[in-house]
């Protein structure tokens, strides 16, 4: 089995099956730093993964989201399963559009416990971001384990 192979099911099978993932989002701040480089800045946020993207409601006027409409590459990191990376982020746009009804009914699912507390779905800010896998790192066993991967092209 190739590591791209043992990679993405590894992924799938921590991260899949709807379950709520909480990762940390890391992007590039808008701000630059004292000495003038760029800056990161990263923030946790509960994500729902399905084939090699990560999906997240949130506020389309959100700190994270004006820093993608710059610049779109990010980093991740799945909370305590050893897995991170980097990828792409996208604005798939307001919650309620008919292109989004798959994915948004089932993040509703994974989310059910917190979704309706925490989105307004009439505010047409209220959007869904995808942050598409594009490299990946998996630890497991104290560095026992470390598969490291490029997603395949599309």
């Amino acid at each position: 089995m190739s590591n791209y192979e043992e990679g993405m099911r590894i992924i799938e099978e921590t991260c899949g099956g709807g379950k709520d993932n909480v990762i940390s989002l890391a992007t590039v701040a808008l701000q630059p730093g004292k000495a003038g480089g760029a800056c990161p800045a990263v923030r946790d946020v509960d994500a729902y993964y399905e084939k090699g993207v990560f999906y997240i409601s949130t506020n389309a006027k959100s700190n994270k989201m004006l820093e993608i409409a710059e610049n779109n590459e990010v980093a991740f990191a799945v909370h305590f399963e050893g897995i991170s990376g980097s990828g792409t982020a996208e604005n798939l746009g307001w919650v309620l559009l008919p292109e989004n009804a798959e994915i948004r009914s089932k993040m509703r699912e994974a989310f059910a416990d917190w979704y309706d507390a925490a989105n307004n779905e009439q505010n047409k800010d209220v959007v869904i971001l995808a942050v598409r896998i594009k490299k990946a790192k998996i630890f497991r066993d104290h560095g026992a384990v470390q598969i490291v991967f490029e997603m395949a092209e599309a």
